[in-house]
């Protein structure tokens, strides 16, 4: 295998790993219905007329959510 600096792994396996998420998001996306975001009740928009003001209050929440339930799982899962 290729004697690579330690900073060089990190990024090789960060980049294989976005990778790997984008394929599965790709078929998730394929295989189930879009989801709603940015269209969910808290997500605020005032428009005006030449002003538009988008604030996806509901939808951060969602994603915030969602995303601090994988990290506990993945964080788990390497505390072993």
């Amino acid at each position: 295998m290729l004697d690579l600096h330690p900073l060089a792994r990190v990024l090789v396996l960060f980049g294989a790993l976005l990778i790997a998420g984008g394929v599965i998001v790709q078929l998730i996306t394929r295989v189930l219905p879009p989801l709603p975001l940015g269209q969910l009740p808290g997500d605020v928009v005032i428009e005006r007329e030449n002003f538009r003001l988008y604030i996806p209050l509901g939808t951060m929440i969602v994603l915030s959510i969602g995303l601090s339930i994988l990290l506990n799982i993945i964080a788990r899962l390497f505390s072993r």
